[in-house]
């Protein structure tokens, strides 16, 4: 199974998932090896790459200060058909929790913390 890893670069939330998961590829933004791209060229690797995984992995951190990034690729792959299990924190410290309601409509399985995602990942076949 690949998994492709939407959601900030700010913590090390993506090595957790892959150290608790290691009979799981995982494929993230992370992983991009030009730190120089433009976020038109950033923004089309992130869609190829949703394209080749089975399954979308969206951790929502109450300290993301934006969420964009996470709400298009999770709408992307919602819309193409890819299953999408997404982690929204609640209280974020940048919007009203109201707002981000809405990813919601583009997951498939929404949790309240990484741990429980991670937990329910374990058991996903």
């Amino acid at each position: 199974m690949k998994i492709y890893l939407a959601g900030g670069l700010r913590t090390n939330w993506q090595e957790k998932l892959i150290t608790a998961l290691p009979n799981i590829t995982f494929i993230s933004p992370l992983d991009k090896n030009d730190k120089t791209m433009s976020v038109y060229e950033y923004g089309t690797w992130d869609l190829h790459y949703i394209k080749q995984c089975d399954l979308v992995f969206a951790y929502m951190e109450r300290t993301n200060p934006s969420g964009i990034g996470l709400g298009c690729e999770i709408g992307f792959a919602f819309g193409i058909g890819k299953t999408v299990i997404t982690v929204l924190e609640p209280d974020n410290e940048h919007m009203k929790d109201a707002y981000l309601q809405f990813i919601k409509k583009v997951s498939h399985l929404c949790f309240d913390n990484l741990e429980q995602g991670i937990n329910y990942l374990k058991n996903f076949k």
